[in-house]
């Protein structure tokens, strides 16, 4: 019996061995899952310090590009609406025409004071009229220039990359040569009146007289509205008949000079950024789709505070133990932009990532994530 007691109490140490070995390789995979999910969590945390400097990524970018308010320079009623809600125009396209009757009227009574005025001095008068008119539109011309000057140098002045040098360079000229067919248009204009004599050239009526015509003829210049520059008629929503008083938007023209993308990057995201870096870039028009372009522009500041002059300054306590991180403007260019003009939208959303430097790795887990993401656009 004492034999038998014994076999069985070995028999039930077996069984125990048994049931503690195979408890021990229940819990052996539980371990390893654990090393496993350690060790990718390192990896990921370490391959997000690095790739926040050496290879930035934001979805915080939008497209952007110059807006002109189209006004008129003069009052009157539309008489003829050459345009369409979101419709394509060039530089020089007539907008709207307004009525021509009464400039027409205001021309004719000035060139009739001018003949009478000239008559009393026994002048001709036809080189005059002549002279003022080409004068009145070489003012309008000069005034067209001047303005579309003014806007570059506000722009650039605002952001000094935002438009390029030939963008630069051919507003400039064309200005000059406003300033130019000015002056020459003057100088005529004053040889015309040395003409009508002594007496008639210091006579203060036939001064008069001939400002009236000039003003007369810009008006009428005016009368018609023309495009600015290239681009797309956006906010459109008047009809014939509707009366255009002078200084009063009418419509917006989206000019297509110069479109960019304004990525908003974090603040540490710009250790490394220099201008020039290679930039890959996802629009949510064009799903599966990657574009390249390059860094233009890098920010400099940003308001974060109300302005209040004269008063005592406002501190904001930070909200949770990590602080919100200060984001700066980043100006892209787009390679080949004028080819994807007919996807662009102002205001369209995009994801960038920014190639800082020539890490293999980094750069080719950069570039895996904005093509995974350009996918992602077909279900936004």
């Amino acid at each position: 019996m004492k034999e038998e007691k014994i076999e069985n109490s070995e028999q039930v140490n077996d069984v125990k061995e048994e049931l503690s070995s195979e408890g021990s390789k229940k819990k052996s995979p539980i371990k390893l899952i654990t090393r496993i999910v350690l060790v990718i969590s390192f990896l990921f945390f370490i391959w997000y310090v690095l790739s926040e400097r050496h290879t930035p990524y934001t979805d915080q970018a939008r497209i952007k590009g110059l807006i002109t308010p189209v006004t008129s320079r003069v009052s009157g009623n539309i008489t003829d609406i050459k345009i369409k809600l979101h419709k394509k125009v060039k530089v020089g396209d007539t907008l709207f025409q307004l009525d021509k009757k009464p400039f027409e009227i205001s021309i004719a009574k000035a060139e009739a004071d001018i003949d009478n005025t000239i008559q009393s001095v026994e002048a001709s008068t036809s080189s005059v009229k002549a002279s003022a008119g080409k004068l009145g539109v070489a003012k309008a011309q000069l005034d067209r220039a001047e303005r579309n000057w003014q806007r570059v140098q506000k722009v650039m002045a605002e952001n000094e990359g935002a438009l390029s040098e030939a963008d630069k360079d051919q507003s400039e000229t064309a200005y000059y040569q406003a300033v130019e067919q000015v002056a020459s248009a003057e100088a005529s204009l004053e040889r015309d009146k040395q003409r009508l004599g002594d007496s008639g050239s210091d006579n203060p009526k036939i001064r008069v007289a001939i400002n009236n015509l000039e003003k007369a003829q810009l008006d009428l210049a005016f009368a018609t509205i023309i495009a600015p520059t290239n681009g797309v008629i956006e906010s459109f929503d008047i009809d014939i008949g509707y009366y255009a008083s002078t200084g009063q938007p009418l419509t917006t023209l989206i000019s297509d000079s110069d479109i960019w993308i304004q990525a908003d990057m974090k603040e540490n995201n710009l250790s490394l950024m220099e201008i020039g870096n290679e930039v890959e870039i996802t629009f949510d028009i064009a799903p599966g789709k990657v574009y390249k372009g390059n860094i233009r522009s890098l920010g400099h500041g940003v308001q974060n505070e109300p302005t209040n002059k004269g008063g005592l300054p406002t501190i904001e306590s930070k909200q949770g133990w990590l602080r919100d991180p200060q984001r700066f403007p980043v100006i892209i260019n787009i390679e080949n932009n004028h080819e994807l003009a007919n996807l662009f939208r102002l205001g369209g959303q995009a994801d960038i990532v920014v190639y800082t430097g020539d890490n293999f790795i980094l750069n080719t887990i950069a570039s895996f994530r904005i093509k995974f993401n350009s996918w992602l656009s077909y279900v936004r």
